[in-house]
């Protein structure tokens, strides 16, 4: 997995799937845990269901990081809810995760086109330049 360049302090961040789209989800506005589980289902088509201790997991990772932090809190229904926003160093990493996803795919696509072409001529030679 790819890590995350340019955090504060040099801190290595390792980008998941999961903290990838946990990110994006929080990009419009804060929310509350319940609402990024429900966000990062539909960003990802259903693919990704977290569990409670799976987002919190990576929701204090993430704020260990410094990419994302609390928002603020309310009782709703007798249930404490903790609201946590993107930071702006957490929209940079998404930015620059969504770059490079969008390079993968690009290469990815490229390699799927080459496929079935001729390969070309190798002047006789093997592949890793043995004869």
């Amino acid at each position: 997995m790819p890590t995350s360049r340019g955090l504060p302090g040099g801190k290595p961040f390792r980008m998941t799937e999961q903290a990838y789209l946990i990110l994006l989800s929080l990009t419009p506005e804060p929310l509350h845990g319940y609402a990024v589980i429900q966000a990062v289902a539909d960003l990802s088509d259903g693919a990704t269901a977290l569990g409670a201790g799976t987002l919190y997991g990576n929701l204090d990772r993430l704020a260990g990081a410094g990419l994302v932090e609390p928002s603020g809190e309310e009782v709703v229904d007798g249930r404490l809810r903790r609201y946590y926003r993107v930071t702006d160093d957490g929209r940079r990493a998404a930015e620059q995760e969504t770059v490079r996803l969008r390079e993968l795919a690009a290469r990815a696509q490229r390699a799927l086109d080459a496929r079935g072409k001729p390969a070309r001529p190798t002047s006789g030679r093997l592949a890793g330049g043995l004869a």
